[in-house]
């Protein structure tokens, strides 16, 4: 019963995790999110940044929490990235820690901007100030 328990949790944490690096990615897209999507953006950052000063750089606690369950089901030698450790699940593939690293934060940054941008500049109206 424990493992269907950790089991789910897993897929839960998964799903959680791939909507929130969507939502993060992508939320500024629609007008009725695009406050939301700075302020979950700004929280992310905040995370790696701030809590990271104590945990280490990239500090997430979602993935914190996730990983303890991944070991409780026996995973071992789980990497410090979350986007690492989803991308080598999906693709089967070691994929390089510090290019993820890299596609990661520039990915965040540029959807930095595009938040800003279109907070500023469009609001929640959808059309240009």
């Amino acid at each position: 019963m424990l493992n269907a328990y950790l089991y789910l949790l897993d897929y839960g944490f998964t799903a959680l995790h791939i909507s929130l690096i969507f939502f993060n990615l992508f939320g500024w897209i629609f007008k009725r999110l695009r406050k939301y999507n700075l302020i979950c953006i700004l929280l992310t950052l905040g995370s790696w940044i701030i809590l990271g000063f104590w945990y280490g750089l990239g500090y997430c606690p979602l993935t914190d929490w996730h990983f303890k369950v991944l070991e409780k089901l026996g995973y071992q030698n789980l990497p410090k990235s979350y986007i690492k450790y989803l991308a080598d699940r999906l693709t089967g593939i070691s994929w390089n820690e510090k290019i993820i690293d890299i596609i990661t934060c520039a990915s965040l940054v540029i959807a930095l901007v595009c938040s800003i941008y279109t907070n500023i500049k469009l609001g929640n109206n959808g059309k240009l100030k």
